[in-house]
């Protein structure tokens, strides 16, 4: 092998393993990772395959028929779902509206999370916020986190269960204000104001102090669920399990 030749080999073998590094790190952010449930992991490795089959006919975001708590929108910009009176146990959701994974844990656990929360068992407290860092996806993310911020707390639940409804494929542009605006208008939000919020990216600095806050709580990867401020895993985060783990916090 000549000089040349090696060189060529050399530059090869750097591309190819700066391609699986590349590989590894789209793997990352897609992976439910909870610290401590591997075995979660494991099962949403297969599922986020079938993360865009949302079935067919009904308005995207309107599955849940059931009794909502009455939500609130808290100082710090995040949304608690209780019933009146109910403090504790708490339930956190740490979610980027641009994550598949976190749409994963949407579809499987947010029936589950509205029923305990409107039989006064649990307070959630819905924290989204921007995981990304890389284009499109820190943008779609950054936009969606904004509307949400906007939307008003009586019609926030069933505008966040269409903004997951809605989600982009990853590495395609989407959550654009336009769509953002028609999407509050069919879930009850009326009126110039969340337009004005959403075009102008009025909630952005909040949506960099929930950034903020989710770093300093230590989450690193979305979802993350802490039950009164413990990771929630496991088989808990199953339907099931977290009922369970939901009635243990609550004695």
């Amino acid at each position: 092998m000549n000089k040349a030749d090696r060189g060529r080999s050399v530059r090869q073998r750097l591309a190819e393993e700066r391609a699986r590094q590349a590989a590894r790190e789209r793997q990352r952010r897609l992976l439910f990772i909870v610290p401590g449930a591997v075995a979660a992991a494991a099962i949403v490795v297969v599922a986020v395959v079938l993360v865009r089959d949302t079935g067919g006919g009904s308005e995207p975001g309107s599955d849940y028929k059931g009794v909502l708590a009455p939500a609130t929108r808290q100082p710090d910009g995040s949304v608690a779902m209780a019933k009146a009176g109910v403090a504790k146990p708490v339930l956190e959701l740490y979610e980027d509206f641009q994550c598949p994974a976190c749409k994963l844990l949407e579809d499987r656990l947010s029936t589950t999370i509205k029923e305990q929360a409107a039989a006064g068992k649990v307070k959630a407290v819905y924290r989204p916020f921007r995981l990304f860092q890389q284009e499109p996806l820190k943008s779609n993310s950054q936009r969606a986190a904004n509307a949400a911020e906007c939307a008003p707390a009586g019609s926030w639940i069933r505008y966040h269960d269409r903004l997951f409804a809605e989600q982009p494929r990853e590495g395609e542009v989407g959550f654009e204000n336009a769509d953002l605006v028609e999407w509050g208008r069919a879930a009850g939000i009326t009126g110039d104001a969340f337009a004005k919020c959403v075009n102008g990216g009025e909630k952005n600095a909040m949506v960099d102090r929930a950034t903020a806050y989710a770093a300093k709580a230590g989450v690193t990867a979305t979802p993350a669920l802490k039950l009164d401020g413990k990771q929630v895993a496991g088989d808990a985060l199953t339907p099931d399990g977290l009922k369970k783990a939901i009635e243990a916090a609550g004695t």
